[in-house]
């Protein structure tokens, strides 16, 4: 059943992340640092936790912040400089409803997702979100089933999948946990009277789950709590992405290419504007001949502010790559696809670094397995679009030769795309 009113069927959709936790029980793993910074592979756990929501259609942010939240603000000042969102602080600490209160004032969605800052539940946010519609819901709750635990409660549900009972936490063979992940309709929620602290799961769901149209919806998805040493040191591993190896690429790879500086030359601080000025580097066409054969997929994704400024039409655009497909092809390569985003706002989701047209590249081709794709790009900005989007980052060094390398960003580093397609050939020879 589609839902067009729902933000959250395509892209557009908003979040609200509690990031306010003192994380006490971690003190002694980290200490003096919110539970979200929690360093994960030496990334805090919250950039796993965005680039996740951005990959299911989040595309604008509140931050609830309290403890130490200048580390978080300047966090994402240095990280996520062009993420779109804002942040609600709290002067005092105000239960977990009284900080999504707080922030549904941000909110500029009716309906938003509300997250904790601590718990990365791989939810698929579309399917929960076309429940919530379906069922007219207040708040919708995305529920985990677990077997042998002690640490949660447990939710029990009516036939229509309205909430039945909230028990309390013991042991349980097996059950349906709250995994944190809701999503709820704004007006109404602040529509209810509430003291300025309060708890969202008791003072919220548990009084008013028999009055109110509160329901939950069940996904056994990946779900990590790392509000616990054990569970901290486990997330090491498990969202640990294995170095790039080169001899592993193979027809279930996708390759994504930046195209002014890896495909063809780049005009400096200008901007391609016809087919008079496009020229490939030397051994491109033969190279993409070569990684045709190696990759299932080759992406072309540009951030092409040309047409946004007004400097040339996205039919001078078409008009270009309908050509340097042409030749490439004609040199027995392919390109499977071109996405390309014009503006000049720099929180537009889909201009590089910010992953969104492999989100959409992944959407149109459901066969794209992101764990098995690379992005090769000439710029920093290309290689941070890399780890957003939980990708490996190969970088061409054509025009920036200075970039540092290693770097945190780069999975590898070569002086052009041929020299990686070479190494490629010779990983075939191992």
């Amino acid at each position: 059943m589609e839902f067009p009113d729902s933000p959250f069927r395509g892209r557009g959709g908003q979040a609200i992340i509690l990031a306010g936790g003192f994380g006490t029980r971690l003190k002694e793993t980290v200490p003096d640092l919110p539970k979200c910074m929690a360093p994960v592979n030496n990334r805090p756990f919250l950039f796993y936790l965005i680039n996740y929501l951005r990959s299911q259609g989040i595309e604008k942010f509140i931050f609830s912040l309290g403890y130490k939240h200048k580390i978080i603000e300047e966090y994402l000042n240095l990280q996520f400089a062009t993420l779109d969102y804002q942040c609600s602080v709290e002067k005092e600490p105000l239960g977990t409803g009284g900080a999504i209160l707080a922030a549904c004032y941000k909110a500029t969605d009716e309906n938003v997702l509300v997250v904790n800052g601590d718990t990365l539940f791989k939810v698929s946010v579309a399917t929960a979100s076309s429940f919530h519609f379906m069922k007219n819901s207040h708040c919708t709750l995305v529920l985990k089933p677990m077997e042998n635990f002690d640490r949660y409660g447990v939710i029990e549900l009516n036939d229509d999948n309205s909430i039945q009972s909230f028990k309390e936490k013991h042991f349980y063979e097996k059950g349906l946990i709250n995994g944190g992940v809701y999503i709820l309709n704004v007006p109404v929620f602040m529509d209810e009277e509430f003291p300025s602290k309060f708890s969202f799961e008791k003072d919220y769901l548990e009084k008013y789950f028999s009055a109110r149209r509160i329901f939950g919806t069940v996904q056994d998805d990946y779900f990590i709590d790392i509000g616990i040493p054990e569970d901290f040191l486990r997330v090491q591993d498990e969202l640990k992405q294995p170095l790039l190896n080169i001899n592993s690429i193979d027809k279930n790879w996708t390759l994504f290419l930046d195209r002014d500086g890896v495909i063809n030359y780049e005009k400096k601080d200008d901007y391609i504007l016809n087919w008079q000025e496009f020229k490939f580097y030397d051994g491109v066409k033969e190279a993409l001949k070569i990684l045709s054969g190696r990759f299932g997929k080759i992406i072309i994704i540009s951030n092409q502010r040309g047409v946004g400024k007004g400097l040339m039409t996205e039919e001078d655009l078409s008009a270009i790559h309908q050509k340097m497909k042409r030749e490439i092809e004609s040199g027995g390569g392919k390109i499977d696809a071109i996405y390309y985003c014009t503006s000049i706002e720099p929180k537009h989701p889909e201009r590089k670094p910010n992953p969104g047209m492999v989100f959409q590249a992944k959407a149109d081709f459901p066969g794209i397995d992101l764990s098995k794709a690379i992005i090769a790009g000439n710029k920093p900005s290309d290689m941070l679009l890399g780890k957003n989007a939980g990708i490996y980052s190969v970088y061409i060094a054509t025009t920036h030769p200075e970039t540092a390398f290693p770097h945190p960003d780069i999975d590898a580093r070569f002086p052009s795309l041929y020299d990686f397609t070479k190494a490629c050939l010779s990983a075939d020879r191992l």
